[in-house]
Formats: structure tokens, C-alpha cells, sequence
């Protein structure tokens, strides 16, 4: 097994190559490749210092700070396994995900926001007995604890210092274990290798023809897949990461004229956000060349909204999945474009299978997603029973997804296999009547969801969220939806609210989302009714 696609070879092979490239921009200050290698190599010394080597696990818990591209960098010098915290989780959250993946070592923000994450840690690492050491990144003095540090003191303390080489990293080395958002359950840890995330950063940038001189701007979180992959795409491409702490449209729009931005990586509610933004001005845009938008689906009104002002890419895939398993490319036609989520990265095999029996479908036909190849992951953590159950006897992993493909090789991605909808005997995919609804100039957003009703097994409910100022009334929606679509997928039930339940990746805890919506008869008949 070769070693080309460890993170620690292609971001050797950048810096070396070009020490005094900028690599990141934050918060006003930059570093240079040449920088950041050596403040990793200090890190990765220092750590190893206190035992942390090959197979370790080491926990990240930051926003889009400089020091999450400097301890990933080190664990793969060290031959070591990230774990990504979301920092938004609540203590017992960050508890499971903590001892489930075993961390030997956290390194996290002092304070961010009104969380005091030093006190919270203070308290993990007693309770934790895989939890060795905790590096604090702020100005706290330490004194008081000796497997505490401070993310500048343990980094300068590494100074000089020569590093083990990690002789058995390989391409097939755990690179990260991620864990899923658990919209839809208990999370789980998915392992993904170096040549998994590495090799499909590097692939999915290729279809959107990075070059060195591209300034990207990572507003996606980093603790996801999708954030993950992206600033190892960057890097990859010797061109410069610029991060966002956490996501603001007004300073994201800011960013990306200032900074010059000329790559905008984001999920539809990041582009949907900015364009709802007053100061939202596409003129001041000068450099930006491409977006991509990936993450969760977005609706072809919206990748005609965006073309408008940038000429964006599609890409669809899953943590399971290093994320990208397909994306649309300059060359495609403009319909493949706004229809479909392109075809797969190179290496990738796609198949759409029947989510029942596992029978291959034709062209055309709806089945469910079935991935094979380097990019998938290597399964789920501690979790056999669920990993085997994930793939077919030919090594096909099941994303859960439903989709076509057509005639040509594009995907186009239709909903969840679980999120499918019966009604009296019909099969109804939430996202083809989101599309629809989302089409009303009334409608700023939309859910769907199936609601239990005692004779037709389901009930279509169209959660909305509405235009700012607009007056839309359920009856409005549905004559509006029928117009468009067969009377069965028509919702039953139109709900409204001031905005949905998400998780820190952007998507909707459609599980919470259920349970707001009641179903008692009273209020069946007034939205029905109205």
C-alpha cells in the first residue's frame, strides 16, 4: 500500500514546493505554507513528547480557526486519527463522542461564545480515562494541572524537536472519524482513510478546476465532512484558505470582496442567507469565479438564482462518503447543470439499486444510491453489526438516498429512502414537492414531511417558512402546488413558522420538525382550511 494520498505527503510536497505561498487567512492575519508546516511539525513533536503517536485519537473542538488545520496537520505527521467536535454540542453529546472514540487527547477553545469550555473539559477529562491531555487554545494560565496545556505553550515547547517517523502510515491509515449530525439517530463515528478524504478533495476540486492562485473561502464549518474536505482540497492545490469563524452572511459578503475571494464552497441555506442579506451586492465580487454547492440538496430554482451572480457547481455525497461521490462539471450542459448533481468523480461507482431487494434499476428508474469505490468510507466505529448491514455482498455502500440515473451517467438525487412518503398506497419524495413549493415567491423556505393518519397510512405536510412580509395562506399553496403536480402529492396540511430546527451543518432535524407538527383534528381542519 503506497503513501501518496496521506495528508501528511501532499501537504509536504506543497510547502516544500512553495514555502512562501499565503496557505491561511484569518481574522486579518495570514500564514504562509512554510508557516503552518512548521507550527505543525513543532505540534507534532510535542505531542508525541507526551506518547501521542500512530492510531491515537485526537479531538478537535474549534470554530474555523487557524490552530484546526494546524492539529490536523500534526495528526497526520504523527500518524494519528482526528475527531471533529461540533462545538455547538451539549456536555453529554460531547461526552458520548468523547468516549466512544476513545480521544486520548482534546484540544479545544478556552472560551467561545457563552461556553466555557475550559471548566466543561476540566470536568471530561475526570470523568474520561481514555482522556489524557487537554490543549486549550486562549490565554488561561495552567499552572494548576499538568495534562492541561496551552495550544501556544505546547507548540513552542515542540520547537526544534525532531518528529517519529510514522512507519506504518499508509494510504489506508484512518485519516478522521467523523461523526454523523444524528438527524436521524444516535450518532455514529465514520472512519474515513487518508486516500478517502484526500484523494476526493482532490478529485471533486479538479471538476472545478482549482489552480494555486485561487483564494477559497471555508465558511462551512471544518468540524464537517463537507468544511473537512474542502480545506484539504485547498491545501492540496497549493492555493490559499480563507476561514470565517462561524457563519455570518453580512461578514461573509465582506470576505468575499475584500479578501477576493474566487471559490464560494456552501450548502443552500449559506447562499440562501446571502442573498437574503441587505448589503448583498454580486458587483463587489470582482474575482469570485465558482461556487459549489453540496451539503443537502438544493432546488434547480435556486442553481438558477445563484447562476445569476456566480457560476456554481452541484456536488452530492455523504460523511460515509469522503463526502463527494458526484459533481457537475464547466462542460456539462447547462440542463445536466440544473437538474442533476453531475456524474461521479473518477474511481467512483454508481448504481441505483432497489431499496428492498438490492435488484439493479435501469436508467430512468428511482432506486436507492449505491456507492463503491476509494472514496467510501471504512465503517462505522465500534458498530460491525451496522457497517455490514450498510454495504451489499458486491461492496456497494446504500446511502439511504434515492435517485435516477440517466441515459448519460447523471445523477439526480430525488430524497430519502426513509423520508419517502406513503399515502394511500402512493409513493410521494419529500424534495420533488419541495421544489415545487419553494418555486411561490411567497415561500422563503420548506420542509416536507409525512404526518401518520389512520386511513391513508400518510399525510403530506408542507412545513413553510415564509418571505419576510409576505401573506401566503395554506389554501394559496396548495391551489398553487396543484398547478404542478399530481392531486396525491398535494399537502394536506401546510404548517408555518419563523424558522426550522437545523443542526450546525445547515440541515433540518426533520425528526424535531415531526414532533412541532401537531396532529390533532383541530388543527388538521384549520389549516386545511385556510
Amino acid at each position: 500500500m503506497s503513501n501518496v494520498w496521506t495528508l501528511d505527503h501532499v501537504f509536504a510536497t506543497r510547502a516544500d514546493a512553495h514555502p512562501d505561498r499565503i496557505m491561511v487567512v484569518s481574522g486579518g492575519r495570514t500564514w504562509t505554507y512554510g508557516q503552518m508546516q512548521a507550527r505543525a511539525t513543532s505540534l507534532a513533536a510535542a505531542l508525541a513528547e507526551l506518547g501521542i503517536g500512530m492510531g491515537d485519537r485526537i479531538a478537535i473542538n474549534l470554530p474555523n480557526w487557524p490552530e484546526w488545520i494546524i492539529t490536523l496537520l500534526a495528526a497526520s505527521r504523527l500518524g494519528a486519527t482526528i475527531v471533529p467536535v461540533n462545538p455547538q454540542l451539549n456536555y453529554h453529546e460531547l461526552k458520548y463522542q468523547l468516549r466512544h472514540a476513545e480521544v486520548s487527547v482534546a484540544v479545544t477553545a478556552e472560551r467561545f461564545r457563552d461556553t466555557d469550555y475550559l471548566q466543561l473539559f476540566e470536568d471530561l477529562i475526570a470523568e474520561l480515562p481514555d482522556l489524557q491531555y487537554v490543549v486549550t487554545v486562549g490565554e488561561e494560565e495552567l499552572w494548576y494541572d499538568d495534562r492541561i496545556f496551552q495550544f501556544e505553550d505546547l507548540v513552542s515547547s515542540g520547537e526544534g524537536r525532531p518528529v517519529p517517523v510514522a512507519l506504518d502510515l499508509r494510504d489506508d491509515t484512518t485519516l478522521t472519524m467523523i461523526y454523523t449530525s444524528g438527524t436521524m439517530g444516535k450518532p455514529k463515528g465514520v472512519c474515513l482513510s487518508h486516500r478517502s478524504l484526500v484523494e476526493t478533495a482532490v478529485r471533486s476540486f479538479e471538476a472545478i478546476e482549482i489552480e494555486p492562485a485561487d483564494r477559497v473561502l471555508v465558511a462551512v464549518p471544518l468540524f464537517a465532512v463537507f468544511g473537512f474536505g474542502v480545506a484539504v482540497g485547498t491545501l492540496a492545490a497549493g492555493a490559499t484558505i480563507v476561514l470565517q469563524e462561524t457563519f455570518s452572511a453580512a461578514e461573509a459578503i465582506e470576505l468575499i470582496a475584500r479578501e477576493k475571494i474566487s471559490l464560494l464552497p456552501g450548502v443552500p441555506t449559506m447562499y440562501h442567507l446571502l442573498m437574503r442579506e441587505p448589503t448583498f451586492d454580486p458587483s463587489r465580487f470582482r474575482h469570485l469565479r465558482s461556487g459549489v454547492v453540496a451539503g443537502n440538496s438544493a432546488s434547480p430554482d435556486m442553481v438558477r438564482r445563484i447562476r445569476g451572480w456566480c457560476d456554481v457547481q452541484i456536488a452530492y455525497g455523504l460523511t460515509e462518503t469522503g463526502p463527494t461521490v458526484a459533481i457537475t462539471r464547466f462542460t456539462d450542459p447547462e440542463e445536466k447543470r440544473a437538474s442533476t448533481v453531475g456524474r461521479p468523480i473518477p474511481g467512483v461507482e454508481v448504481r441505483a439499486v432497489d431499496f428492498r431487494t438490492g435488484a439493479l434499476h435501469g436508467p430512468e428508474a428511482v432506486g436507492e444510491i449505491a456507492v463503491r469505490g476509494f472514496n467510501v468510507m471504512q465503517g462505522y466505529a465500534r458498530m460491525p453489526g451496522e457497517t455490514a448491514r450498510s454495504f451489499t455482498p458486491e461492496g456497494f455502500f446504500l446511502t439511504g438516498d434515492l435517485g435516477i440515473i440517466d441515459e448519460e451517467g447523471y445523477l439526480r438525487v430525488v430524497g430519502r429512502s426513509k423520508e419517502t412518503i406513503i399515502r394511500g398506497g402512493y409513493q410521494i419524495y419529500p424534495r420533488e414537492v419541495e421544489d415545487q413549493l419553494r418555486a411561490h415567491p411567497g415561500v422563503d423556505d420548506v420542509s416536507v414531511i409525512g404526518i401518520p393518519h389512520e386511513v391513508l397510512g400518510e399525510l403530506v405536510c408542507a412545513c413553510i417558512v415564509p418571505v419576510e412580509g409576505a401573506v401566503i395562506t395554506g389554501r394559496e399553496l396548495k391551489e398553487f402546488a396543484r398547478d404542478t403536480m399530481a392531486d396525491y402529492k398535494v399537502p394536506d396540511l401546510v404548517r408555518f413558522f419563523d424558522a426550522f430546527p437545523m443542526t450546525g451543518t445547515g440541515k433540518v432535524k426533520r425528526r424535531e420538525l415531526e414532533r412541532m407538527v401537531a396532529l390533532d383534528a383541530s388543527a388538521l381542519r384549520l389549516e386545511t382550511s385556510t
